[in-house]
């Protein structure tokens, strides 16, 4: 048996069942889960993000890793896998994609492991890649201190469809084990009963050493009565089992004779971090008077975005009332900002060029402020009105916890950072009020029911408006949040947009 320090289970039930759906093909039927590995490598493929196969060592920088799935030529099944996305040292793109066996613990009683191993090794013998037995450190015991070690089975599986129909077929187990337990606890005479009602069934059942196969197997099944790290997130569990995090340096191998924990070798040499291309946007959008916007009725007329320092303005000359011509909008020394305006028909040229625009720039973040609330779900709803899906274009869509995620590229929402970590009062929460505190300058501000007016009679002034969102926008993110999160990243066995978001 192996010796290993026993982990708590970490995150719940809930978000280890959404993070699965969402990730995985759990409960879809095998063309669907084809088609979904078709779609998440077409996603990968739009933002340059390559799988490198190769043996030989390549240098990369980790800025996001996601879980998936991988279709196994050799033993035509699927097999849960992590993609990790690099840059490289000359700031070129790949992925490597790293099989490893989801598990978890099932705990027995006293003196029972070997039984129910039994029982486990025969039942899952055809989707369990293995069943061992290991001793953990369970800190559940009292005297776990002095270094008492309990025995478990560990049942590993290939992919964590087979781990979520396990898990559902062993809970009533131990739910209903736990549950008799703690009766006979507080009833003892039931105790006595049963040992007497089991030694009448052996007197009487004599099949193999004294007892029937039906007794055989009650017996196995009575001593499972807890299961351990069940509720483990995929890609939390491979970081943690193979040290992986973000904002680290990494000699990769695309593939390893020796497994998955030699296609990765850190390198803590390396410390000056690549510089990811970081694309933040903001929107504007008509209102009815006295009303909150709704991508139902009303259209976006501008889109304010910021690459690298260099602005772009996108207009809906539908709603503006004349060109706007390139300009600057330079609120301080250390927050330049040069605008290029394109001058668009019509609301969907705009969204046309919009969504253009991010894939040919292919960035590695994507900023927003309230993005997950406002402005992702706005443009996704004014895009599905002309036909255009939003995650093929782009590859981004809602979650489950409603946030609005991509494979490759990491959406960076600055609200979540500002409630979390700023230290501001709840009051002053917009982006207005932030600006003011952490960048130290006063932005433009409009009373909200001037906007659409001064569309059509002072489109330049609204122009500034704009673009001052998306200078504020991404510069709050460059000065407090990409440096802390990826910081947070090289100690936390999570995504980044985890790491903003938890």
């Amino acid at each position: 048996m192996e010796e290993e320090e026993f982990e708590e289970n970490a995150g719940n039930n809930d978000d280890f069942t959404e993070d699965v759906v969402a990730s995985t093909g759990l409960g879809l039927s095998f063309e669907k889960r084809l088609e979904r590995l078709s779609q998440s490598d077409r996603i990968d493929q739009l933002y340059g993000c390559l799988r490198y196969s190769a043996f030989e060592e390549r240098i990369g920088w980790l800025y996001n890793l996601q879980p998936c799935e991988l279709f196994d030529e050799d033993r035509r099944r699927f097999v849960s896998a992590l993609d990790l996305y690099f840059i490289g040292e000359i700031g070129d793109r790949f992925k490597i994609s790293i099989v490893y066996p989801p598990y978890f613990y099932v705990g027995a009683k006293l003196g029972r492991e070997n039984d129910v191993y039994a029982y486990l090794s025969k039942r899952y013998h055809n989707r369990c890649l293995s069943c061992d037995l290991l001793a953990k450190e369970d800190l559940d015991l009292p005297n776990h201190l002095a270094g008492i070690q309990r025995t478990f089975i560990r049942l590993r599986f290939h992919d964590i469809d087979d781990l979520m129909k396990a898990r559902k077929e062993l809970q009533p187990i131990v739910k209903r084990n736990t549950e008799r337990e703690k009766e006979q606890e507080s009833r003892p005479e039931l105790a006595v009963l049963k040992r007497a009602a089991s030694s009448n069934s052996r007197g009487s059942d004599l099949v193999v050493d004294g007892l029937s196969n039906a007794n055989v197997a009650e017996k196995q099944i009575d001593g499972i009565i807890e299961l351990r790290e069940f509720d483990v997130p995929y890609h939390i569990r491979v970081c943690i089992d193979l040290k992986i995090n973000v904002g680290l340096w990494y000699g990769i191998r695309g593939q390893s004779s020796s497994g998955p924990q030699n296609q990765l070798v850190l390198k803590p040499e390396l410390i000056e971090q690549p510089e990811p291309i970081i694309f933040a946007f903001d929107i504007e959008c008509t209102k009815m008077p006295l009303k909150f916007p709704t991508a139902v009725s009303d259209q976006i007329m501008m889109i304010s975005y910021m690459v690298d320092t260099q602005g772009y303005l996108i207009i809906n000359r539908e709603i503006i009332s004349q060109d706007i011509d390139d300009f600057e909008y330079t609120p301080k020394k250390e927050y330049p900002g040069q605008f290029h305006v394109f001058n668009e028909t019509n609301e969907l040229e705009l969204l046309k060029r919009f969504f253009n625009h991010i894939v040919d720039v292919k960035p590695h973040i994507l900023v927003t402020y309230n993005g997950d609330s406002f402005d992702m779900p706005f443009v996704e709803q004014r895009a599905q009105f002309y036909g255009l899906n939003m995650f093929n274009e782009i590859g981004f869509r809602k979650d489950s916890q409603d946030c609005y995620l991509c494979r490759p590229c990491i959406h960076m929402d600055c609200i979540k950072w500002v409630k979390r970590d700023s230290y501001l009062p709840v009051g002053s929460h917009g982006l207005k009020a932030v600006t003011k505190a952490k960048l130290r300058y006063n932005p433009i501000e409009i009373d909200p029911e001037d906007m659409c007016r001064l569309a059509v009679e002072q489109p330049q002034t609204l122009s500034n408006y704009s673009v001052s969102d998306a200078v504020a926008t991404y510069y709050l993110y460059m000065k407090y949040v990409h440096t802390f999160i990826f910081a947070l990243g090289t100690i936390i066995p999570m995504r980044p947009d985890e790491v903003l978001r938890k």
